[in-house]
C-alpha cells in the first residue's frame, strides 16, 4: 500500500492522526496532514483506509 496526502486539501481536522498516528501527523503551525509512513507495514492497512474514508477533506489517497 501506497499513501498520499494532498496537503492543499487538508482541513487540518485530525481524524487521521487519532486513527493511524504512526502513519500521519500534523504540522504544528497549521494542522496540515504529515506523511510519516509512505509505505505502512501490513498490519496498520486496515487503520490507514480507515483514515482515508473518515478524511473529511478527502486529502488521503491509497494506491495498491
Amino acid at each position: 500500500m501506497k499513501v498520499v496526502v494532498d496537503q492543499s486539501r487538508c482541513v487540518g481536522a485530525g481524524q487521521c492522526v487519532l486513527v493511524a498516528p504512526e502513519v500521519f501527523d500534523q504540522r504544528e503551525e497549521d494542522g496540515i496532514v504529515l506523511l510519516l509512513e509512505e509505505n505502512p507495514p501490513e498490519e496498520l492497512h486496515d487503520r490507514v483506509r480507515e483514515a482515508a474514508q473518515i478524511c473529511p477533506a478527502l486529502a488521503i489517497e491509497l494506491a495498491g
